[in-house]
């Protein structure tokens, strides 16, 4: 670890072999906790290589348990996290939303790190019971059109690190690779990044894929769209800026879109939005969301048309149905 501690404090880069095999090795163990501190906290102070990022995942997903759901259609809704906004759950809502209006999803989610509040906080106050069994997994799929992997039960290795993330508590890399190490591999993606820089290298990843994505980045910072500013998408159609005018709204202000203070809290904004008991600022926000992802899946289909399909879904509480046959699975 020490000639790979020089190697960054001098400013260069590794290979994707070079970044697979040095994962690989932090989690085997191979490293102690001051010395795996160090370098996810040399990532945090120096921009990642797509090489770099593309190791990492393969690490990931060569260690992690894989998950056969037997369907082709499927999408993830994930952002990277750390962008400090300490929002509520709201790419968890769009994926009930999403999954009301008829869309097979499999959400990647996780404690939250640099939040309070990540998806899975929320998943188990609710009374979510996670499960790596694919009979159980497939069996939501099949009566709620979603199905929840939560991480650490799929990216076992990763338990190395998730003590000394939690005591960071900031960002690091390991928040870059979430949606890209989905066991379930969909192969429909929309992520939410913090910062336009990653977005390019995400873009340029998924570029190399077959899949079907969209990469968001709102301007002001948010890793999903947040209607307090305009947001960019990276598509297979191209790079495009889109204003919150151009969606038919008026800007929000941050606090509208604000978290709680505690899981209950935030658990509490997650059960209004189902129930369509949320604010209009909420509310909107989700569908947007939705709508996106919606999009990504049928890129033929206006935006308008797949925030009418969101909006239905919420609206008929066909999403809060998809959620309550999830947690009765």
């Amino acid at each position: 670890m020490k000639q790979i501690l020089n190697h960054l404090f001098e400013h260069k880069t590794f290979s994707r072999e070079q970044s697979k095999e040095i994962l690989t090795q932090i989690a085997q163990g191979k490293y102690n906790n001051s010395q795996m501190a160090a370098f996810m906290t040399a990532y945090c102070m120096r921009s990642i290589t797509v090489n770099e990022l593309e190791g990492f995942r393969d690490a990931m997903l060569d260690l992690c348990l894989p998950v056969d759901l037997e369907t082709d259609e499927m999408i993830d809704l994930c952002g990277t996290g750390g962008d400090g906004k300490d929002t509520f759950n709201i790419s968890t809502l769009a994926s009930f939303v999403v999954a009301g209006a008829g869309y097979k999803v499999a959400k990647h989610g996780n404690y939250g790190v640099s939040s309070g509040c990540g998806s899975s906080n929320v998943m188990e106050f609710l009374g979510y019971v996670f499960t790596n069994d694919t009979d159980k997994l497939k069996a939501s799929i099949d009566k709620a059109n979603i199905c929840f992997l939560h991480a650490p039960l799929f990216h076992p290795a990763m338990k190395t690190v998730a003590p000394i993330r939690k005591e960071l508590g900031v960002k690091t890399f390991f928040n870059m690779l979430g949606p890209l190490v989905n066991p379930a591999k969909p192969n429909n993606q929309m992520v939410g990044v913090f910062n336009l820089e990653l977005a390019r290298v995400y873009a340029y990843l998924y570029q190399k894929s077959d899949k079907r994505y969209t990469i968001l980045n709102a301007l002001d910072g948010y890793d999903e769209i947040s209607l307090t500013g305009d947001f960019k998408t990276f598509s297979a159609a191209g790079e495009q800026i889109n204003t919150v005018e151009e969606l038919g709204f008026e800007k929000l202000k941050p606090t509208e879109i604000l978290g709680g203070n505690t899981i209950a809290e935030s658990a509490g904004i997650f059960s209004r939005v189902l129930n369509v008991e949320a604010t209009a600022a909420q509310q909107n926000v989700v569908l947007c969301n939705a709508a996106l992802a919606i999009k990504t899946i049928s890129p033929e289909k206006s935006f308008g048309d797949c925030f009418y399909e969101a909006e239905e879904s919420l609206v008929s509480k066909k999403a809060l149905k998809s959620f309550k046959a999830l947690i009765a699975n």
